[in-house]
């Protein structure tokens, strides 16, 4: 039976919504046939994921405190899904989300990965939408990279679905303190073809105590490493002139 494995890393103190996020997956209508799994990574001490009922569909696992990247990586030991998606604890995913991107990912088969539109959830309950969509279809190559380097990232990272096999060989999720999900979309555009769907497929929820809201995250020279460390990569990447394409559908 065809899988989208849904990889969500949470440190204790950081659970407040993750019922709410369950829910939204929950409410989910998959394609015909079609099944989900959540990998819950619990990063550090606690127990935070106790907060969440029992379901059969729910596998938890627990690393040393090691931030989001490391526990979405040791996260994918556990992943059984051919296709993988992440999302955090405090965001939700719009009805039919799933069902947008497993469609895209199955009618085109040259296609190895998907990002979608995403509206961000206002403390007042009010839902804003993204200010640099791209157009909706085939990406042009390289419109992630070229938003990147210009300030202007064109979608929430963690839109991103794509193949767990193509995850697997870029990587996982880079060691870096912040944007791993940006990193690790930037990878998969210079190795492979990529689709933007323009119906939401996350709404991202703005508080107080989320990570892009504190100051660290915004640090210039912890940006300006992380350039140092993804730019540098992508450039050898395409110098490979190695070209990921998705799995037959008997091998999936």
């Amino acid at each position: 039976m065809p899988l989208i494995s849904i990889i969500t890393p949470v440190y204790d103190g950081g659970q407040a919504y993750m019922r709410e996020t369950y829910e939204s997956l929950k409410a989910q209508d998959l394609p015909a046939g079609w099944e989900w799994e959540w990998i819950v990574q619990q990063d550090g001490p606690g127990d935070p994921a106790s907060i969440l009922p029992a379901d059969d569909r729910i596998s938890i696992g627990t690393n040393r405190r090691g931030g989001a990247a490391m526990a979405r990586s040791i996260a994918m030991s556990r992943v059984r899904g051919g296709l993988i998606r992440a999302l955090d604890a405090d965001d939700l995913l719009p009805p039919g989300a799933l069902n947008r991107a497993i469609t895209v990912l199955t009618d085109h088969p040259d296609v190895a990965w998907c990002v979608s539109a995403c509206l961000d959830l206002l403390p007042d309950g009010s839902l804003r939408t993204g200010p640099h969509d791209p157009p909706a279809g085939r990406l042009a190559p390289g419109v992630m990279r070229t938003g990147y380097e210009g300030g202007r990232f064109p979608v929430v990272g963690t839109t991103l679905v794509t193949y767990s096999s193509l995850v697997h060989a870029l990587g996982g999720w880079p060691a870096v303190p912040a944007s791993e999900d940006v990193a690790l979309l930037l990878f998969a555009e210079a190795v492979s073809e990529g689709w933007m769907i323009d119906e939401p497929g996350a709404i991202y929820r703005k508080h107080a105590t989320q990570a892009t809201a504190q100051i660290a995250h915004w640090d210039p020279v912890e940006r300006a490493a992380l350039d140092d460390l993804v730019l540098p990569r992508l450039d050898a990447m395409s110098a490979l002139g190695w070209h990921w394409k998705p799995p037959m559908e008997g091998d999936r």
